[in-house]
Parts: structure tokens; C-alpha cells; sequence
């Protein structure tokens, strides 16, 4: 059984992780440079306990970040949205999502099926539903937000036409430093049109290939990161004036307890009634002092922080205080 926490994910922070979620932590760097590359892999079954174990990741943190989706939900609600013709995709993200909780966490999670009609029960948090599948009328709100409601990470659902892809649909609440009601709408290119370098190195144009591509039952994963101040899931692009100043807070003494690297685990999987895609990202944050207690990651990190091209650390937001992350981290390792 996982031990759940209540943890703050906004000021005042109260989020900590135990030491079974720092060793699980899906530490993103596998050498001691980094650059843009067509890094999206088949799925493989990880070891039991690790984030790759199954699809849906459900870990300690899991109460705290249904209640933090909640609480941004009920300040913004354009952090969910969904066009008309993605009724299908909905159900079948739906019912991808039951079926993974409820067969990977039993003791949480169960689904009860008779044709059509469907009982649901989320023992986490006390709920437990009974509604026709494909009825929206069944439910007290659109499916994807029904079940997304429920999870931890963001949804992506991408409608596939015109040999492109287009994100008409999604639960995109701890978006990092974009704008998910700016997004919708907009295709594969336009979505990721700010990233440097990766365009030029045609890292995209492979990337929508092989995601136009993608078969049912073949999900693909990749890990992307960045670096956030404080414990914050929302540093969404509506938000900034709440956390971009804390930025200039940073300094190569306090580096280490207030600076997290942040890693979203992505999996893309294809969705089989609507032949939409589904783009998972889950989010896990690791203090810069929980990070160095593992000498292989502190290593790596400080050799990435040295050789990281400029415009990548300026994209993703971090290149004000980057030479008091490499100061700290020196520090540390010569500790």
C-alpha cells in the first residue's frame, strides 16, 4: 500500500518527498551533456515500485495533486477544454484511464462493467458512480474532466487529421511556463514553435512522424525537464506574476532548498475509437538537496549545468541563476 500525503503545492510549501520518492525519481540525464534529439521510446515495463511500472503512475503524492488540480480549477477554468467533435476521444480516454487505475491499483481503484452500464469507485477519494458509457447526460460533467479530476499529471488529447495533430482537447493544469488556453487548438508545430534549436535539427518534423505513426497498444514515452523555484506545479504562462520573480531569489546558498528539478514523464498512447492520441505528463519535482544525495546525479546535473548550450537554458527559464546552480552544486560535490 502506498502511503499517501497532504502536502502544499502553494505558499506556504509543504511538499517533501520521502526517500522511496527520491530513489524512485525518473532521473532524466544519461550522460554528461545534453541536447534536443528524437528521444521517444517504446514502452517498457519498469521495475515494481518505479514510475515505469505501469502507465498511470500513482505515488504518495497522489491526494495532494488531485486537491492542488482542484483548487487551480476552481480559479481558472480554462485550464480544461474541449471542442465538440472530441466526444469520442473523451470516452476513450475515459476508459483507457479506468481500466489501467483499476486493474494496476485494486485496492484503490475498481471498475465494474455490464455492457454499457458502468459502476466506477475511486476509494482514494471517496467516489463511486454509476453511468452509461457514451452518455454524457450519465455524468456530472464531460468525461475527460470526469476522470482527469482524478489523476495526477496533465492530458493531451490530440486530434489526428491532415497528417498533423491537433490538441482540441485536454486537463492541462500544471502546465510549465506556457499557456494551455493559448495552446488548444494549435498544431504540433505551432504548439512547440518557441523551442530553439530543435526546429533546425528537424527534431519535430521526426517526432510528428513517428507519433503520426503510432499504433494502438504500442504506447511511447520520453522524459523531458526543467527547473522550477519552490515546489509549484502551476508555473503556467496565466500565472507568472504569481511565480517569475522568484527567480531572482536564488543564490548559490539557497539553491539547494529552493530549486527543484522538474521532470515530466510523457507517454503517448493511441486511442481506438476515435484514433486520437493521448499525451500523458506527469510531473515530478526533486529538490536540489534531495538531488545530491545521489553523487552519480549531482555529478551529471553539474556537468549538464557547465555544458548547456545558452539558449536552451534561456528557454527554459533558468539562465538568470544558472551560474549559482553550478556554484552550489561545485560546492557540494567537493563537500
Amino acid at each position: 500500500m502506498i502511503k499517501m500525503k497532504l502536502e502544499s503545492y502553494a505558499c506556504p510549501f509543504t511538499f517533501k518527498n520521502s526517500d522511496e520518492a527520491i530513489a524512485r525519481f525518473p532521473f532524466p540525464f544519461k550522460s554528461n551533456e545534453y541536447m534536443y534529439y528524437v528521444d521517444v521510446k517504446p514502452y517498457i515495463k519498469g521495475p515494481i515500485g518505479s514510475p515505469y511500472e505501469h502507465l498511470i503512475d500513482v505515488d504518495e503524492h497522489y491526494i495532494s495533486e488531485v486537491y492542488e488540480r482542484r483548487r487551480i480549477l476552481e480559479q481558472d477554468r480554462s485550464r480544461y477544454g474541449a471542442l465538440s467533435h472530441m466526444e469520442t476521444a473523451q470516452w476513450d480516454a475515459l476508459e483507457y484511464i479506468m481500466i489501467n487505475l483499476s486493474r494496476d491499483y485494486p485496492g484503490y481503484f475498481s471498475l465494474e462493467t455490464c455492457g454499457p452500464e458502468w459502476i466506477w469507485r475511486n476509494n482514494l477519494l471517496n467516489i463511486s458512480n454509476k453511468f452509461k458509457f457514451g452518455d454524457c447526460a450519465t455524468l456530472t460533467m464531460g468525461p475527460l474532466e470526469y476522470i482527469t479530476r482524478q489523476c495526477q499529471g496533465d492530458f493531451f488529447i490530440l486530434d489526428q487529421r491532415d497528417n498533423n495533430l491537433y490538441l482540441d482537447a485536454g486537463m492541462i493544469t500544471f502546465a510549465a511556463d506556457f499557456s494551455a488556453q493559448f495552446d488548444f487548438g494549435m498544431s504540433f508545430h505551432e504548439i512547440h514553435g518557441p523551442v530553439p534549436l530543435a526546429h533546425e535539427m528537424g527534431v519535430y518534423d521526426r517526432v510528428l512522424s513517428v507519433l503520426l505513426n503510432l499504433r494502438i497498444e504500442e504506447p511511447l514515452q520520453r522524459l523531458n525537464w526543467t527547473l522550477t523555484i519552490f515546489p509549484m506545479l502551476d508555473t503556467s504562462t496565466e500565472q507568472y506574476h504569481q511565480w517569475g520573480i522568484n527567480r531572482s531569489f536564488v543564490t548559490c546558498d539557497n539553491a539547494g532548498e529552493i530549486v527543484f528539478l522538474r521532470v515530466e514523464l510523457q507517454t503517448f498512447t493511441r486511442l481506438p475509437r476515435s484514433n486520437s492520441l493521448m499525451l500523458t505528463t506527469r510531473t515530478y519535482l526533486l529538490s536540489l538537496n534531495d538531488l545530491a544525495s545521489n553523487h552519480e546525479w549531482l555529478s551529471n546535473f553539474y556537468s549538464i549545468m557547465r555544458s548547456l548550450n545558452d539558449k536552451i537554458s534561456e528557454y527554459k527559464g533558468f539562465a538568470k541563476y544558472r551560474n549559482d546552480i553550478i556554484v552550489w552544486s561545485e560546492r557540494r560535490l567537493n563537500q
